[in-house]
């Protein structure tokens, strides 16, 4: 049980400490005493998050402090926290994990090139919390925890506990904060495992660029020649199922870093969105449910166990978190070289970007300050249904620094690479949310392969009229007819009003970025 390992560097006197524990053990732990746990037919272990079953980024904080403070972009993705207020709810969160019998530590890696990693230590309450960290983290190996040492960074998830919504600068009973001076994070009023997964993120996404490195909300491949793609894309857009392709070897699912190297994975795991999963549809997800993965928020049958993929009775954000060796063909060590393509994917609402479109390196640039995408609904806690949205780099909601910090850092890696770079639409065709239907996933893989195998570079393309970048004409495995949006509408008219609809809207957003941005990025966006 870990009794000569010890908390008291934090205040926290428990004694009995389960550290760094197999998954079998994690599921004894929850079988036991979590409430809703559950062993599914494939062998998963099933856990419910309670009341939050998406984060909470209205809740998440940064503490202001003076390392840190001229680096931050502050506003509403980065909301400032006092330095004290971080004390009092730290002090909250340790007092209630000393009533605990007993607790949780994970200690592995953020990062799988060793000149980057970081050491991160989780301490929890909930063995689904830990299991769920296990899976994401790279863990070490017996010799390298024994000679672990003292972490960078602490998570302190007290989620089962709530923030004193009067405490100053607190909006609810959910408390999300990070403290880069002290290089602690703390979690009150959400068991939502997502938290911790995308604290780690933020941790890297302000140390990497400090270093001159891209932290990246991308997953990445490559063939069995070693050619990388990477996978530009909120929650929801296919990333996680693109990017696991039975034809090209995992490097991650969700989060790398692009270095003087190449690229390298962030974690140990995936976290694959479950709704409608199926064998047919994502077979390699689908196998990588079995024992030692976490299955968050599913319905399932009582009598055999079996969970209903389809059913979202509970949340649409239904999860399952892996090892990364789960999938038959990850790369081990997670670590590739400069990508050969790059691919923004995007899920627009509207109905009106096209599959896919080449982008110049301008026009990269311009989408990928942009960052548009529809928020899915069940990805964030409120959201009900599709919206559309721009999210900078593709991960807004992630970033630390200003987004032309990340937009710099990628022109740089573009110039340097001459990558040619995609914006794939996994959407809507033939009309808007609503109206339309959701892009094929069979079409979409069509192209992504057309892209690997360099047919689709070779193609000729077609200039969108409105926003300038150029469709290709056709696509092997693709009706051509797709291709072009206006050709999938049944009211012509109606798609060019939507049209202009949509590029207006890309127009107001980019204006915050607009005196940050070269003439050539500036003339990169939609024409109205």
């Amino acid at each position: 049980m870990g009794q000569d390992f010890s908390l008291a560097q934090y205040d926290i006197t428990v004694q009995q400490i389960v550290r760094n524990a197999p998954p079998a053990q994690l599921y004894e732990h929850a079988l036991r005493n979590e409430a809703g746990s559950a062993i599914s037919s494939t062998g998963a272990l099933i856990a419910m998050s309670g009341e939050k079953t998406g984060r909470s980024p209205k809740d998440k904080r940064i503490v202001d402090e003076p390392s840190s403070h001229d680096n931050v972009w502050w506003g509403d993705v980065n909301i400032k926290l006092a330095e004290h207020v971080f004390m009092v709810n730290r002090e909250r969160a340790i007092d209630y994990l000393n009533t605990r019998e007993q607790l949780f530590v994970v200690d592995g890696y953020a990062g799988w090139d060793e000149r980057y990693r970081l050491k991160i230590r989780i301490i929890c309450s909930r063995a689904y919390h830990a299991l769920f960290m296990h899976n994401m983290l790279i863990r070490p190996t017996a010799a390298e925890l024994a000679d672990f040492g003292q972490p960078d960074y602490v998570i302190m998830n007290a989620g089962a506990f709530s923030a004193n919504r009067y405490t100053s600068g607190m909006t609810s009973k959910t408390s999300v904060a990070l403290n880069f001076a002290r290089k602690e994070f703390v979690i009150l009023g959400t068991e939502y495992a997502g938290e911790m997964k995308k604290g780690v993120f933020t941790i890297l996404n302000y140390l990497m660029p400090l270093r001159g490195q891209l932290s990246m909300h991308c997953s990445a491949n490559e063939d069995h020649a070693g050619n990388v793609s990477i996978f530009f894309g909120l929650s929801g857009t296919g990333k996680t199922t693109l990017s696991a392709d039975p034809n090209r070897r995992l490097i991650g699912d969700d989060e790398h870093v692009w270095t003087d190297r190449g690229v390298f994975n962030i974690e140990g795991g995936c976290y694959a969105k479950a709704i409608n999963l199926s064998a047919e549809q994502e077979p390699d997800i689908y196998r990588a449910i079995r024992f030692g993965s976490v299955l968050e928020n599913v319905h399932y049958d009582s009598s055999t166990r079996k969970v209903d993929y389809t059913n979202i009775s509970i949340t649409e954000n239904t999860r399952c978190a892996y090892p990364i060796e789960y999938i038959d063909n990850a790369k081990l060590p997670c670590t590739g070289t400069h990508p050969t393509n790059v691919i923004m994917l995007t899920a627009d609402a509207f109905g009106v970007l096209p599959p896919v479109a080449k982008l110049t390196p301008e026009q990269a640039m311009y989408h990928f300050i942009s960052g548009y995408t529809a928020k899915v609904a069940g990805t964030e806690v409120g959201v009900k249904e599709p919206s559309p949205t721009f999210s900078a780099c593709f991960g807004g909601p992630f970033l630390v620094w200003h987004p032309t910090k990340y937009a710099e850092l990628l022109a740089e890696k573009l110039r340097a690479t001459n990558a040619p770079t995609w914006l794939v639409n996994t959407g809507w065709t033939g009309g808007g949310y609503g109206v339309g239907r959701r892009m094929s996933i069979k079409h979409t893989r069509a192209i992504i392969d057309a892209i690997h195998d360099g047919s689709l570079a070779a193609t000729r393309t077609i200039e969108d009229p409105v926003f300038g970048f150029h469709v290709p004409a056709e696509c092997k495995g693709v009706p051509t007819e797709i291709l072009t949006p206006r050709n999938t509408w049944s009211d012509a008219a109606a798609y060019d009003e939507t049209a202009k609809k949509l590029a207006n809207f890309f127009v107001q957003n980019f204006k915050k970025y607009e005196s940050l941005a070269s003439d050539a990025v500036r003339a990169a966006g939609p024409r109205l």
